[in-house]
């Protein structure tokens, strides 16, 4: 592809989530925005660096901030994981607004979406193993193109197969273009750099792409502030959106942490959980986002000084305009150092 403090007063259960009306500039519409973690592990430093960017661009506007577990591919998922996400959240200070929303819950909803996108014609049975697809092109951002194989229908040679995946049938003028708040105009041909894309998985699973766009529409998200490694994946999202009717938010791709040899901060890569104490990694994120210096939270008291000065203090014109950067020797999984 082209390229003010926690809430007073608050709910303390976990389950029902946290509220309040936040201090801030009043926007002409109404903002809710939204933060979704995978319950694949413990938060990280590149975790916060999208939950900080998220909760202040909703706080600093008095917009909503929601909170959604991310925990459609199940399989993948930690037992306990998701608990310790939303205590980890609240010990650092953030404060959610509605209930915790769970991908694991919905799948009646992903499954009303691909009966609309089969009933229209758009999705089509795929028999293909993935290991057929190994030697298919790749495309701009380094995914195998989807041959169409199945698509006029299931050959004889696969039938036999029980297992089916569910694919959407991009057409070949499936060009879509957006602008993103930090990047600027984005074009993906889907056709050309994608494919047809799977929307439910062979082994009964339901899609990242589906789930979000679903999740999204239902939750009345207006914008989605997120890390830059799911650029590539917004014009499918939008393709949807269109397909199924729904709105389109605005989206804000934030620069993603990456380690010293140019890796992304994740599980795989050995992140380490957030420290206990939260105001050295809230800073470090805050300066890893370009914000203006916050004399006040150097020597505050408490984390809702970091919030108060925090929100009152973010600027999205400084975000740093790129995919990637690196973080700082604390949080560098090869070169850490105790924070």
């Amino acid at each position: 592809m082209s390229a003010a403090g926690p809430p007073q007063g608050a709910n303390n259960s976990l389950s029902e989530g946290r509220r309040d009306s936040a201090k801030g500039v009043p926007s002409s519409r109404h903002y809710r925005g939204r933060f979704a973690p995978s319950p694949t592990g413990p938060l990280h430093f590149g975790s916060l660096i999208a939950a900080l960017a998220s909760y202040c661009d909703a706080r600093a506007v008095g917009g909503e901030w929601r909170v959604r577990i991310e925990d459609v591919d199940e399989p993948r998922s930690r037992a306990g994981a998701d608990d310790g996400i939303l205590a980890t959240l609240e010990r650092y200070g953030f404060a959610w607004d509605g209930p915790v929303l769970r991908q694991s819950d919905r799948s009646a909803r992903y499954a009303n979406a691909l009966e609309r996108l089969v009933a229209s014609g758009e999705a089509y049975a795929c028999a293909c193993a993935r290991r057929e697809l190994e030697h298919a092109p790749e495309g701009a951002g380094g995914e195998r193109i989807y041959p169409g194989t199945c698509r006029h229908g299931v050959p004889s040679h696969i039938a036999e197969r029980v297992q089916r995946a569910w694919r959407v049938r991009i057409a070949t003028d499936s060009v879509i273009s957006f602008r993103d708040r930090l990047l600027g105009a984005q074009t993906q041909d889907i056709a050309r750099d994608v494919g047809d894309f799977v929307v439910k998985r062979a082994d009964g699973l339901f899609a990242y792409q589906l789930a979000v766009v679903v999740d999204d529409a239902e939750q009345a998200i207006t914008d989605v502030v997120r890390g830059a490694d799911l650029l590539a994946s917004t014009p499918r999202q939008i393709w949807l959106q269109h397909r199924l009717g729904y709105p389109t938010p605005t989206y804000l791709h934030v620069p993603i942490g990456v380690d010293g040899e140019g890796r992304k901060l994740s599980k795989q890569t050995h992140a380490a959980a957030l420290p206990h104490d939260p105001l050295p990694a809230l800073l470090a994120a805050w300066r890893f986002l370009d914000q203006p210096p916050l004399f006040v939270a150097e020597r505050c008291a408490n984390i809702g000084e970091f919030w108060a000065a925090a929100i009152a203090a973010w600027s999205p014109q400084r975000l740093p305009p790129v995919a990637m950067l690196p973080v700082e020797r604390a949080f560098d999984p090869a070169r850490r150092t105790p924070v």
